[in-house]
């Protein structure tokens, strides 16, 4: 399985095509449509979340509710585009003598793409770069992640995201089942599990749009179901653990991830940090406890999958630092673009949609995926034999 997206911030649409989900599978509209409305939510979101109310269109790879096997496109209008068309659209402008490119950025934002992707590219209106950084590509990343959370749903496989930390507020309730996590987190403003700490993160996310600053968090995913074995310890670029990390770094603005119980690993001995062997006919081999997150050596254990990844604060700053005009090399505070003060309730649902992504790949790639049926029967004989093993 692959996928690529296209598509431009404030441009006409955003665009993925899916290549390799197994054929017949069930598939509509709103089976996505259901995961970017999660992704438009939180507490801390700019007026885009206003004016975008996203919502896919289904163009190739399913016909009457089910995938066909061939590449699936989906695409998801941009409706701001309409106020943007001379700004952004693909026709050549011409202008009079005395007038400008509007909306041109010559001042780079630092944290962001902008001065390095403009040297890059060769760019002096670094919108061309902006537009495509833009965490609004995650759009389509979370449909591209909908259908794989769709398959992994079929094959007994749940994903789940929630936010631990936002602006050094930490949440203390640790999760007991995926399906209590979503229904307590699904109802929180920054889907957060803890009370006490959903409502300190909401004063701490106020309090930085107020100073004009923003303020970042850390997510978690976890994975329940996924069978033993699915991975390899063979070649360094099949590590399961490894393409997981590059997916959640993959995200806007995101700096670390960590697998299990990650950095806290240096800090204990050995005794403390792997994780015992048990087994028994009922359940056949488990854990005694779960410090790995669910992945050594590079493959699954059996165990539920635990990642989490930093987002730092947007940088986005309605009080701005200090740039460079790249024209004049004179000193400027940076452009500002529509902003949110904090996207990290947001970002826990791209985390899902690029975790479940890469765990559909990893599942399809050993056990096959030409059909969902025959996927089915694949993984179910796999499970007897890991459990007799």
């Amino acid at each position: 399985m692959r996928y690529l997206t296209a598509g431009e911030s404030h441009g006409p649409q955003l665009t993925t095509i899916l290549e390799g989900v197994p054929a017949g599978m069930s598939l509509v509209a709103e089976d996505i449509n259901t995961e970017l409305a999660r992704r438009q939510k939180g507490h801390g979101r700019g007026r885009r979340m206003q004016i975008e109310q996203d919502e896919v269109q289904i163009l190739s790879g399913v016909r009457h509710g089910y995938t066909l096997g061939s590449p699936i496109t989906l695409a998801v209008k941009n409706r701001d585009f309409k106020h943007w068309t001379k700004i952004m659209g693909a026709e050549p402008v011409v202008l009079a003598e005395d007038e400008e490119v509007k909306r041109q950025v010559t001042k780079p934002r630092p944290g962001h793409a902008d001065l390095n992707g403009a040297i890059k590219y060769g760019h002096r209106d670094m919108r061309n770069v902006l537009e495509r950084s833009s965490a609004r590509e995650t759009t389509v990343r979370v449909a591209a992640g909908a259908v794989a959370k769709k398959l992994l749903s079929e094959l007994g496989i749940k994903v789940a995201g929630h936010v631990i930390e936002i602006g050094g507020v930490t949440a203390k309730k640790e999760y007991c089942s995926i399906d209590e996590l979503q229904q307590i987190t699904e109802a929180s403003p920054v889907r957060c599990l803890d009370k006490e700490a959903e409502i300190n993160m909401m004063k701490a996310i106020d309090q930085a749009k107020e100073n004009g600053d923003s303020i970042g968090g850390v997510v978690e995913v976890i994975v329940e179901g996924m069978p033993i074995g699915v991975g390899s310890y063979v070649h360094y670029d099949r590590k399961l653990d490894a393409q997981l990390a590059a997916a959640v770094m993959s995200i806007n603005a995101f700096k670390g991830a960590e697998i299990g119980i990650g950095f806290e690993a240096a800090r204990k001995p050995g005794s403390l940090v792997h994780d015992e062997i048990l087994w028994s006919e009922e359940e056949g081999y488990t854990r005694s406890t779960n410090n790995a997150g669910g992945i050594e050596g590079g493959m699954t254990t059996g165990m539920p999958i635990i990642i989490r990844g930093v987002m730092k604060p947007i940088p986005t700053l309605y009080k701005p630092l200090q740039s460079i005009d790249i024209d004049t090399k004179e000193p400027f505070k940076a452009s500002i673009e529509r902003s949110d003060s904090c996207a990290v309730p947001a970002a826990s649902v791209v985390a899902e949609a690029v975790v479940a992504w890469e765990l559909a790949k990893a599942v399809t790639e050993q056990f096959g995926s030409d059909r969902i049926e025959q996927l089915k029967e694949n993984i179910a004989r796999h499970r007897a034999y890991a459990r007799e093993f």
